[in-house]
């Protein structure tokens, strides 16, 4: 059988880049997208130096074209696409009534719209190959909300609906579609929104049952099963992976 072929959105640093880790080792050949080209062609170093395969391609998930761009410039490398993991995204932590319209802009444009657009792309190519799973990256703030992060909150809930509708409507051509929701998480964004939000960092390891925050190869371990034959019966799910912050 020939190996599976995974594009990854923003795959360049953080969690996008240990679930590129993450699949290359189960024997994919990954697609590392990222509006970050240096970022991405260091992940594509990276995976191989472990032995396996990887190509680096530009990808702005807001600009339909430029995801257009990025989709053909992988199938004409690779000639298919078995597995999208929808993972770039972007926050700022800050009241809401003190926060701008551009800010939401961004943050819909990246966190919601982005996914839009990589599906309606990617969908109808696995739909002709007859395989493909998707799994999609929202947030635990789309579930429970989160103080400071309402429109953030708004465009993950987004894609929890969204998830749960394209996996209805794919499984006549049993695709797989599902979603992880994380929990606060150790990775370069959380990072900076930490910087000028002094101690919550401090507040959240204290809340969560685990006492620590989500690492990166946390959240490419749930990638990975969904990914899996072992989930070829999940579909339109969303798992949290939080360390017992929230439980259902």
């Amino acid at each position: 059988m020939t190996k599976r072929v995974a594009f990854i959105t923003g795959a360049g640093s953080g969690i996008g880049r240990e679930i590129a880790k993450k699949l290359a080792s189960r024997n994919m050949r990954v697609i590392v997208a990222d509006i970050n080209s240096q970022n991405a062609d260091e992940t594509v170093t990276l995976i191989e130096r472990e032995g396996h395969e990887a190509k680096s391609v530009y990808c702005d998930v807001t600009n339909l074209d430029s995801v257009k761009k990025a989709v053909e410039d992988s199938v004409g490398h690779y000639k298919k696409i078995d597995v999208l993991v929808n993972n770039a995204g972007w926050d700022k932590v800050e009241p809401f009534l003190k926060s701008d319209p551009s800010t939401w802009k961004r943050l819909i444009d990246i966190n919601l719209l982005g996914q839009i657009h990589t599906c309606k792309e990617i969908l109808p190519l696995m739909i002709e190959n007859n395989y493909g799973k998707v799994v999609n990256i929202a947030s635990d703030a789309a579930r429970v909300g989160s103080s400071g992060e309402a429109v953030y909150s708004a465009a993950k809930g987004g894609v929890i609906a969204f998830t749960k509708t394209i996996a209805r409507e794919m499984a006549r051509y049993k695709l797989n579609i599902n979603c992880i929701a994380p929990g606060p998480a150790d990775t370069p964004l959380f990072q900076e929104i930490g910087s000028y939000n002094e101690g919550i960092t401090g507040a959240l390891v204290k809340a969560i049952p685990f006492r620590r925050l989500a690492q990166p190869e946390d959240i490419a371990g749930a990638v990975a099963y969904f990914v899996s034959d072992e989930a070829g019966y999940v579909t339109g799910q969303t798992l949290s992976v939080n360390g017992g912050l929230t439980m259902a």
